[in-house]
Formats: C-alpha cells, sequence, structure tokens
C-alpha cells in the first residue's frame, strides 16, 4: 500500500478516536448548556470554549503521541507509519515541533471550521445573505485539508504541515518488510 494512502487510513483511525472525545464532552456539554445559565454571551466566548475543550486536548494528545517512543498516533501506530525528523530514521521529534505540526494539521483547519459555523449560526441575517468574511472562512475550511490529501500524492508525499515543522512520516522500521508497491 502506498505511503499516501496509509497516511489517510491512519487519519481516518484517528479520527474514531477523536470521536470518543467528541462524544465524552457532548454528554457532558449538552446538558449543561441546555439546563444553566452559565453560557457565555458572544461569538468569540463560546469559540474560544469549543477550542479549549475540544482542540486543544486534542492536539496536545497527539503531539505527545507523536514526540515519545514509537512517535505516532493510534492511527499511525496501526498502519505502521511514525514521525521523525530526517528520512528514514526513527528518532522521534521534540513535543514543540510536534506541537506546532499539529497545530496546523488539526487545530488550523478545524478552528477555521469551527469559526465558520459559529458565524453562520450567530450571523441571525436572512437566507442568501452570508458576509465575504464567512464565505472566506469556510473556503478556508475546506481548502486547507483538501490541499493536505492533495499533498500526499505528488512530488515526495510530504504535507505542507511536515514541511513547515520539518518532519517526516514514513515506515516504523519493524514495519519497513511491508510491501510499498
Amino acid at each position: 500500500m502506498k505511503l499516501g494512502w496509509r497516511r489517510i487510513l491512519a487519519w481516518l483511525i484517528d479520527w474514531a478516536c477523536i470521536l470518543v472525545w467528541v462524544g465524552v464532552t457532548a454528554a457532558i456539554g449538552i446538558p449543561l448548556y441546555l439546563h444553566t445559565d452559565v453560557m457565555p454571551s458572544g461569538l468569540l466566548a463560546r469559540n474560544m470554549i469549543g477550542a479549549l475543550v475540544m482542540v486543544v486536548p486534542i492536539i496536545a494528545v497527539a503531539a505527545s503521541r507523536e514526540s515519545r517512543g514509537g512517535a505516532a498516533t493510534p492511527g499511525k501506530k496501526a498502519m505502521g507509519l511514525q514521525v521523525t525528523t530526517q528520512p528514514a530514521h526513527s528518532n522521534p521529534p521534540r513535543f514543540r515541533v510536534t506541537l506546532a505540526r499539529n497545530l496546523f494539521k488539526i487545530g488550523l483547519p478545524w478552528l477555521l471550521g469551527h469559526s465558520a459555523v459559529y458565524a453562520l449560526t450567530d450571523s441571525g441575517e436572512g437566507a442568501g445573505s452570508v458576509s465575504v468574511g464567512v464565505w472566506i472562512l469556510t473556503a478556508a475550511a475546506y481548502l486547507i485539508p483538501t490541499l493536505y490529501v492533495v499533498s500526499l500524492f505528488i512530488a515526495d508525499g510530504r504535507t505542507p504541515y511536515d514541511r513547515i515543522t520539518g518532519t517526516y512520516v514514513g515506515l516504523r522500521a519493524k514495519a519497513l518488510s511491508i510491501p510499498t508497491e
């Protein structure tokens, strides 16, 4: 299986794990929202709380998993992949590098998407009267991950967030015997 497809399958496995966290936060957050008056007002405050509760823990856990022995999230581990600082090496990157990597990989598109959704639901405007800024946010939230996926299959298969942070994703040493076509 080609490396690009392995990375996509790894990401799908990771998203299954992320959905568990989403479920936990929803199980706690929805009853609080429906039965208390502590919901902050304002688009920015609600977006910040969403980011702190949902996105920050996911980025921190992914960065932690990629910066220690094995250098892999659950999906990467299942697909025989690891994150390194040099191609064909097994040295895991430092936490600050994997934190930046996951901020670009997960945080940027997710926060853009959250901002777009909050802006759409908070606008109170009639159908068809969405501002240009909201359209730009929405387009960016879709365009960035699309570019990430496309980058897996062109040139050397490195994503923009790997290039920015100087990281590589490759087969784990034990997984090198798996045919890659």
